[in-house]
């Protein structure tokens, strides 16, 4: 070997690679090779101290902050319980609310659509003045 202070072993007893481009683990500090870098390839004791995740509440979206030791599903039991600021009424609440008010037309926007001249709500198909009759002030010249 030419250059034997050059590189690290693997710190996994299975493996004990030597490794030009060995990484350092974040948690317990040890050198590894690519193939046991991650936390469950070389079954890392410390990996709670990095692997942090925030349960979030299936029914408001809101992160459940968790404490150490406690089971991540019963403190969001808890608060879909207690805390819980989730209302069904609001999740079912239509989007396309504004009808054109072009006789016989049934179609609903999501946004108003006002006409220019007459100020009534249309939809996108009868919203410029001349596919709905306009009794506006103006007067339409052209169907665009």
């Amino acid at each position: 070997m030419e250059l034997p202070w050059l590189g690290e072993h693997c710190s996994e007893r299975a493996c004990k690679q030597l490794d030009f481009l060995p990484l350092k683990c974040d948690a317990c500090r040890e050198v590894f090779c690519k193939d046991h870098i991650r936390y469950d390839d070389h079954k890392c004791s410390s990996a709670y101290k990095k692997n942090v995740q925030v349960p979030v509440c299936p029914l408001c979206n809101t992160p459940i902050p968790v404490q150490k030791g406690e089971i991540p599903d019963v403190v969001v039991g808890a608060h879909m319980d207690k805390d819980c600021k989730y209302n069904p009424v609001q999740q079912k609440q239509k989007i396309f609310t504004n009808k054109c008010l072009k006789p016989g037309c049934k179609r609903k926007e999501m946004m108003k659509v006002l006409c220019e001249q007459c100020g009534g709500n249309f939809c996108i198909k009868h919203r410029h003045p001349l596919d709905h009759d306009c009794k506006g002030s103006g007067h339409a010249t052209s169907k665009a």
